[in-house]
């Protein structure tokens, strides 16, 4: 397979937040924010990325009896990485994102794309579907920021984008925001896929 052809399946064909429907725990609970969507997407995409290469280079010596372990154990080394990096270089946004960066460990689409993917596909095209995929995650949990910052606090990546009269809707921060804002999304991005097959 081509190596655009893999990157760009998981940007929007079969993005991993909108048409998967995978990783809907950081999905919800992070993107209070732009900037915070955009962090964990672009955590998430370095660990998928990097996971996915290291798997495809051992997919042939690790017994299948015990893969699931062996790939785990890739994915939180390349996570426990990432957590460092993060909380020496980007510390505000590590405080923010808090516990859901050690929690890529066990996020569905990274197994997935490990277990699906990269365990049946060469070096190039398993970086290109991590790449593809991340990118695709980090897109949808950045659109999802923007739309809940900007009509729940009046800002976008924090700078204020409306005057003081502006009135927020507080519950697009909050939890019923999130839920309310992707389940739109989705329906939205549905019925644009209906109309265009029709």
């Amino acid at each position: 397979m081509s190596f655009m052809k893999e990157f760009r399946r998981g940007l929007v064909k079969e993005n991993p937040t909108f048409s998967l429907l995978l990783g809907m725990c950081p999905t919800l609970a992070v993107t209070t924010a732009a900037a915070n969507g955009l962090g964990m997407g672009l955590a998430t995409t370095a660990v998928l990325t990097a996971s996915n290469l290291l798997i495809s280079l051992i997919r042939n010596v690790v017994p299948n009896k015990i893969r699931i372990p062996v790939y785990v154990v890739v994915i939180a080394s390349f996570v426990t990485v990432v957590d460092l990096v993060m909380q020496a270089f980007l510390p505000g946004l590590h405080a923010v994102l808090g516990l859901f960066i050690p929690l890529i460990v066990v996020n569905c689409i990274i197994l997935q794309r490990a277990e699906a993917f990269a365990s049946q596909h060469g070096p190039l095209d398993s970086i290109a579907d991590g790449l593809g995929m991340g990118l695709g995650f980090t897109g949808a949990l950045t659109i999802l920021g923007s739309i809940r910052e900007i009509i729940g606090a009046g800002t976008i990546f924090g700078k204020a984008i409306f005057g003081a009269s502006y009135q927020p809707m507080l519950i697009m921060i909050l939890a019923p925001g999130a839920f309310l804002t992707l389940g739109l999304l989705i329906a939205l991005l549905n019925y644009l896929r209906m109309r265009r097959s029709a």
